[in-house]
């Protein structure tokens, strides 16, 4: 399984992906699902991949031989605007499972795969997309200012609570490494390391990558701190008239 978030917000843009990837219990290994096409002055896109793995990687692929091997050619490194980047991605996507699909579906694999997309090229301001499994996308709005794909549940209701478009870059790292740590503590598929690109508006500059290990200090603690916050404010909360037992 995979967790992936991606939030768009005045400030910037903040990026991250789990690594893990995992064929039962004890067949457990990273993976890369963060993918970035940048040039420094130019555009930083980039592609939170979450399904089969297979087919993105070979989506991945695909995209950036095409970029080296017909550069005059519409590619990820010559497109205009996001939109056309998302496009890209999507038809790709959609020629790749067209294309092994009928042979995953006769083993009985799921070759069902879709990407995050955003990011900046000059010229226009950031966007963000979620491309889904056809290859069609949506772009998100400024009442829903962010994207997840892979196992979004348990970190959906932590970012609903907190998510705006004012929300400094800071304290959008902090929000999405809570949704990690909330996803974490429920579903065992998902895990550390954790990629994590925070990108400041007009930057056009993708050197804010990190990597996040299981020994980091902040994480470690950000988890501590959120669990205990979580129980003192259940334990704030009082109880409903009419429904405690009497003593």
């Amino acid at each position: 399984m995979t967790y992936c978030v991606a939030m768009k917000l005045d400030a910037g843009m903040v990026f991250a992906s789990d690594t893990r990837t995992n064929a039962g219990v004890d067949n457990i290994s990273r993976v890369d699902k963060m993918h970035v096409f940048a040039k420094k002055g130019d555009r930083v896109i980039v592609a939170l991949s979450a399904g089969n793995l297979s087919i993105t990687q070979n989506a991945i692929n695909q995209i950036e031989r095409a970029a080296k091997e017909t550069p005059d050619a519409p590619n990820i490194y010559s497109v205009t605007s996001l939109y056309d980047a998302a496009e890209l991605i999507g038809n790709t996507l959609r020629d790749v499972r067209q294309r092994e699909g009928e042979y995953l579906r006769a083993q009985n694999i799921d070759s069902t795969a879709s990407f995050i997309v955003g990011g900046q090229i000059a010229g226009e301001a950031p966007r963000l997309f979620l491309i889904y499994a056809e290859g069609n996308f949506i772009e998100c709005s400024g009442e829903a200012p962010f994207f997840q794909n892979g196992e979004i549940k348990y970190g959906k209701p932590v970012i609903d609570r907190v998510i705006s478009p004012a929300l400094s870059l800071a304290d959008a790292i902090k929000l999405t490494l809570v949704s990690f740590d909330s996803t974490m503590r429920s579903n065992i598929s998902v895990g550390l390391p954790i990629d994590l690109l925070v990108y400041p508006v007009d930057s056009l500059d993708a050197s804010g990558q990190h990597r996040i290990e299981d020994t980091d200090p902040y994480f470690r603690e950000l988890g501590t701190l959120w669990n205990e916050g979580l129980k003192r404010a259940f334990a704030s909360i009082p109880v409903p008239d009419g429904f405690a037992p009497k003593s």
